[in-house]
């Protein structure tokens, strides 16, 4: 299970580290008419499907090689560094959806897809998911590999057993919002004392933020992390532990709580069915997955982007749609659990068939319209860094910190990056 993953994307934190390092070397070659044609693809481990990957090497042969390196360490880290050298640029990168805000005023260094024909080939993506890839005027630099939205991941077993409705659509009928899930929560807890139906508060804000069309910078640069919308979604985060249903799970216990049914439910995106999979084996078929209380949000999703001092930008555009259609994104999701930004790939065989950990469910019949209805919410270029202190002091309250204090010290520190950042 990929833990650090989980963590870092649902606390709004950058530089997930991790991945298999490999050949970083130089860029793409021969961008005349004669000789052959190269194609460097930098990914990190699990950020494409590798045996779609694979594939692409063969698809591709007559046109030009397709060079994949799987890149370990901090990848926005090697990717910047290597665009500010200018050389020895891949003609092909991915960029992580936590690190694209950050990238978008860089937009000179990638080239525009749209001037390669993506515009026509929008309509068949999702809209938000297409904006969150595109600068405020319309370019382009990354286009969509995958994305998280979210969904009420439960034990089935133990919601029968504290006497809550068991089955998805029930599920969904009696929790429509947060209070109704720490309702429930209530009950749940009450009737099985040894299980949680929160991990942690973390996992609440970052789903409840997702949930709004503003975030922590406006459109007009402006911070707005002290604001209503902001304190209502850390209010709402709170509750579970005011409430004593918050697990406090923030360290290397998680495995064991998701095996032994300490955490009965969790809140978090599609791809993290295959963490709690992973985590509790034994657990198969005894999980299920509804709607996010008061709404879908999105947590994680990345792209590809083309660097402009990268050679054969056509050809790379022309692998980037063929890894990234409709086809290989129901792959990337069977092999790598890659929830597809391509509402056609619904319908595949990969997401439409029953899944034997859930109990036989068909989770896209939730995936798939939280998917479709995610909020558009701009993201500004200092956002992480601005979100940042209120996932960390949001912590502190579960280890005694006061509340009040906590969020009056998320708000001053956020502040001080914002002004660093050059927020208003």
């Amino acid at each position: 299970m990929e833990l650090s993953r989980r963590r870092l994307l649902q606390a709004g934190l950058l530089a997930a580290a991790g991945g298999v390092t490999a050949a970083c070397g130089g860029g793409s070659k021969s961008s005349g008419s004669s000789g052959p044609k190269e194609i460097d693809l930098w990914y990190w481990a699990g950020g494409l499907s590798d045996k779609v990957v694979a594939d692409s090497v063969t698809h591709f042969a007559a046109l030009g090689t397709v060079k994949p390196s799987v890149i370990g360490g901090d990848f926005k880290q090697k990717l910047t560094t290597t665009l500010a050298a200018g050389r020895s640029l891949p003609a092909i990168t991915g960029i992580k959806g936590e690190d694209i805000a950050a990238l978008l005023p860089q937009a000179k260094q990638f080239v525009d897809l749209n001037t390669l024909g993506a515009d026509k080939l929008q309509s068949q993506y999702l809209t938000w998911k297409w904006k969150q890839g595109s600068t405020q005027d319309g370019k382009l630099i990354g286009f969509p590999i995958d994305i998280g939205p979210t969904g009420l991941f439960y034990r089935a077993d133990l919601f029968e057993k504290a006497g809550l409705p068991s089955k998805p659509e029930e599920v969904a009928a009696q929790i429509k919002t947060w209070d109704d899930w720490f309702e429930a929560g209530k009950q749940l807890h009450g009737k099985v004392p040894k299980s949680f139906p929160v991990n942690t508060v973390q996992s609440i804000l970052s789903a409840a933020i997702g949930q709004n069309t503003v975030r922590f910078i406006d459109t007009n640069n402006k911070f707005v992390g002290d604001q209503d919308h902001i304190r209502k979604a850390w209010d709402t985060a709170l509750k579970p532990l005011t409430l004593g249903i918050d697990a406090k799970i923030n360290d290397n216990s998680w495995n064991a709580a998701i095996a032994s049914g300490a955490v009965a439910a969790e809140v978090g995106a599609a791809w993290h069915g295959l963490d709690i999979s992973s985590a509790g084996p034994d657990t198969k078929g005894k999980w299920r997955v509804a709607p996010t209380p008061s709404g879908p949000a999105n947590i994680g999703g990345s792209f590809l982007a083309i660097p402009a001092k990268g050679d054969n930008h056509e050809l790379a555009f022309q692998v980037i749609t063929w890894l990234l259609n409709a086809d290989n994104q129901g792959r990337g999701f069977t092999d790598a659990s890659l929830f597809p930004s391509m509402p056609a790939a619904y319908k595949l065989p990969a997401l439409t068939g029953p899944d034997p950990f859930f109990g036989g469910q068909v989770t896209i019949d939730v995936f798939g319209p939280a998917a479709e209805n995610i909020p558009i919410a701009y993201e500004a270029p200092a956002d992480a860094a601005v979100s940042a202190p209120y996932y960390n002091e949001i912590i502190k309250v579960e280890t005694g910190k006061d509340a009040n204090q906590a969020w009056n010290d998320a708000v001053s520190q956020a502040k001080s990056i914002a002004q660093k950042q050059g927020v208003s």
